[in-house]
Parts: structure tokens; sequence; C-alpha cells
């Protein structure tokens, strides 16, 4: 899609949706890459990563008794990797965040040791299965 096209696009969209109903969860114990999955990646300062986060409050309720949210959220560091990041924003992060289905034990001890039934309900009538 040309640079022109995406900024129409989303011009287009109506604001304020929830991204949680369009984000199909991984399957338990899947293997291999996640490329092309849904999830999102954000980098750049703590304050920028925050702010955007500010906005993706509704896929706190993925966190329930039946899928659970991998969530990552690292400093940049390029010495690992050999790499030197010279474009990276002061103090540098990235966080990635993706849906997973719960094993049958998660699912479990999600619902007996924690309290998840309001994000259970609130994720069952987002992807509509109430």
């Amino acid at each position: 899609m040309k640079k022109a096209d995406a900024i129409a696009r989303w011009q287009q969209l109506e604001p304020r949706q929830d991204p949680l109903p369009h984000m199909i969860p991984i399957p338990y114990k899947a293997s291999g890459s996640t490329y092309g999955a849904c999830g999102v990646r954000i980098d750049g300062t703590p304050e920028f990563i925050d702010a955007v986060l500010s906005n993706l409050k509704p896929l706190l309720d993925g966190e329930n008794n039946v899928t659970r949210l991998g969530l990552v959220r690292n400093p940049v560091d390029g010495s690992k990797l050999g790499k030197s990041f010279d474009n990276a924003a002061r103090q540098a992060e990235v966080c990635y965040i993706r849906l997973h289905v719960r094993g049958a034990q998660g699912a479990i001890v999600a619902a007996l040791c924690h309290d998840h039934d309001d994000e259970t309900n609130r994720y069952a009538q987002a992807v509509g299965v109430t």
C-alpha cells in the first residue's frame, strides 16, 4: 500500500476502535515465528510507549481465564546483538504485545488463583461469544 493510500485509510477510520475483537490469539504451544500474527510493537522513549499504551487499554482484557497477554518491555540494547542503534531515542525501550490462548492448566490456574472473571466476560463480549 502506498503511503498516501495508507494515510487516507487511516484518516477515514472511526476513532477509539477496540482492537481486541480483531486480535486473533496465537494457539497454545504454537512454535515458530509470530511475524504476521496480530500484535503490537512500540519502540521509543518510555514516555512515548506509555502514551501509546494509554490508548490501548482495551487490550488489557486479553489477560483473562481463556487468553493471556504476551507482553515484553525491555531497554533497547544493541550491544548484545553486535549492533549500534544510532537513531534510537534516549533511554529507548521496545514493547511487544501478543495474545495467546491459555492451555488447560493455565486456564484453571487463572480461574482459581487470579480474579480475571470481569476481564473474561468483557473479552467474551468483545469477540461475540456471549
